[in-house]
């Protein structure tokens, strides 16, 4: 039986969802008493699980313990990330990461679609979503037969606002609902066991072009490291552009493909997120699960 045929509450997907569930409370429950420093006792009692439960779900969902996730989404160690992100960029660019080969972990390839697709606002695009488990809650996937062109997340059970979000970037293309299409594309993003040079994720990119190079750089940015604002409008030859730089971040159409989850503030601050603080703390522990485990 493969993945695509398996019962949806078996799925690999669908139970890394369900446990990002529990760690989203515990997420919350951490900003909320962070100063009291709270036990996994304290983390499982405000769940409505047993200690163990706590400890299993975590090295299931991570592959860490509690205590090494929640100190992989601390101050401290988000300042670690940012102590040589201005060499990790200039790295990449000296090992032809900026090459349609390898970019990052995900083994991803881009494109552009063409400056006038651009200023068409999709007229005459036939696009196709998704809905899919992810491991940080469902997430809604569009591609066109290029690659993938979207990737959003979906918030309080609300589908719709998660396609109107995705819709406004291409206000005149057509979107077509299919699941199966797009089933594929989900497994190949958030299952780090298909994350393989041979087989790379296709990813197409629509903006300008001043968004664009914002988010070939995040491309450039390995698994269990990050960047700030401020070194990626440096890196693009646009130093004084770090807030359009932000906003640049803030519109990335392809969310966790394209990391814009590894950039944070000059002090290591998780700064905004488009689809929540939360659930970028998470995307960050979840990876230093994925580097511990040598993924």
């Amino acid at each position: 039986m493969t993945s695509d045929t398996l019962p949806l509450q078996s799925h690999p997907l669908a139970i890394a969802q369900a446990d990002y569930d529990v760690v989203r409370k515990t997420l919350a429950f951490m900003t909320d008493h962070w100063r009291q420093q709270p036990e996994l006792e304290d983390i499982a009692e405000h769940v409505g699980l047993s200690s163990n439960h706590v400890r299993l779900l975590f090295q299931r969902w991570a592959g860490i313990s509690p205590k090494s996730f929640l100190q992989a989404i601390t101050l401290d160690h988000a300042r670690s990330l940012l102590r040589d992100s201005a060499s990790v960029l200039d790295t990449a660019l000296e090992v032809g990461l900026s090459g349609p080969g390898r970019l990052h972990d995900l083994f991803v390839t881009h494109e552009a679609l063409s400056p006038g697709e651009w200023k068409a606002k999709g007229q005459g695009l036939v696009l196709h979503y998704g809905f899919h488990p992810s491991p940080f809650g469902e997430a809604i996937i569009v591609t066109t037969h290029r690659g993938v062109a979207g990737l959003g997340f979906v918030d309080n059970n609300d589908r719709p606002a998660a396609l109107a979000d995705m819709q406004r970037r291409w206000p005149l293309a057509q979107l077509i609902e299919n699941q199966i299409l797009t089933l594929t594309y989900a497994e190949r993003a958030f299952s780090p066991r298909q994350w393989q040079a041979d087989q790379p994720l296709r990813v197409v990119l629509i903006g300008s072009d001043f968004e664009f190079r914002v988010w070939e750089t995040l491309l450039k940015i390995p698994l269990g490291q990050a960047t700030t604002y401020s070194t990626i409008a440096e890196h693009i030859g646009k130093p004084k552009a770090a807030r359009a730089v932000g906003a640049a971040v803030g519109r990335n159409p392809v969310s966790f493909v394209v990391p814009c989850h590894r950039v944070l503030g000059r002090s290591g601050a998780l700064t905004g997120y488009h689809w929540g603080i939360p659930r970028k703390q998470a995307m960050l522990g979840w990876e230093a699960g994925c580097l511990d485990k040598g993924t």
